[in-house]
């Protein structure tokens, strides 16, 4: 990070070793008063997340919104996504495409429940944490999930809710991409038995439609944002 140095509060809160509510009003107050809006403000809130072992109940909550805030509002372009924010978001948020934190996991997927459009490649990245938890067993999904060699409903669960704005009126629209990060997901199983509900999710993504009892309401709320492309291709900053 060269010559970055944290400024109070964020450098005293920063040496604790936990992380309480006053903290994260201090920092509501002082490092962020208008919410993460610069390169600067991702890194203080990237430094305290990972030097501060211990942490209240409310940071996880601060750090999700936060940070979501920041990609999908302040970020262009503004109000929604573009594959230059997907490319940033995996350079902070994985390391070798694996999502390794539940944390980390947990921006990804709201960063997707709240951006009215969403990248195929966001949602392929994500797809993916499915094949690499039954391929590899590594990474926050593989944590998270039941054990097990085939689909699970928490894993229909986990898709669902990546899909969500894929659906139109029972119709499952995805991008190549996408298809073929979850046929690459079946591709991984090695168990005999998934989820009824995955062979239906196969046939929709092959067809392009469900059985209107598993289509989803598509939520089309509108956001834009602002900092420059420039930030998102100098990883150097989030090192």
């Amino acid at each position: 990070m060269s010559e970055f140095r944290l400024s109070f509060p964020a450098s005293v809160i920063a040496g604790k070793n936990r992380l309480t509510a006053e903290d994260i009003l201090l920092l509501r107050k002082y490092s962020f008063p208008l919410g993460i809006c610069s390169a600067d403000d991702v890194v203080t809130l990237l430094a305290l997340n990972s030097t501060c072992p211990e942490k209240c109940d409310g940071w996880n909550d601060f750090f999700i919104e936060s940070l979501t805030a920041f990609i999908v509002e302040h970020c262009y372009p503004q109000g929604s996504l573009d594959e230059i924010n997907v490319e940033w978001m995996k350079s902070v948020l994985s390391t070798n495409g694996v999502i390794e934190t539940p944390l980390e996991l947990a921006v990804v997927l709201h960063v997707i429940d709240v951006s009215p459009h969403v990248p195929p490649s966001l949602r392929a990245f994500a797809i993916d944490q499915v094949r690499i938890a039954l391929a590899e067993e590594v990474g926050a999904f593989s944590a998270e999930r039941p054990k097990s060699d085939g689909i699970t409903a928490y894993d229909l669960a986990y898709l669902d809710r990546i899909l969500r704005t894929a659906f139109d009126r029972g119709f499952l629209r995805l991008a190549d991409r996408e298809r073929a990060a979850l046929f690459a997901v079946n591709a991984a199983i090695s168990g005999t038995s998934s989820h009824s509900g995955w062979s239906e999710l196969l046939a929709a993504a092959s067809q392009g439609s469900l059985p209107s009892a598993r289509a989803k309401s598509e939520d089309l709320s509108s956001r834009w944002l602002k900092v420059p492309d420039a930030f998102f291709l100098d990883t150097e900053k989030v090192a």
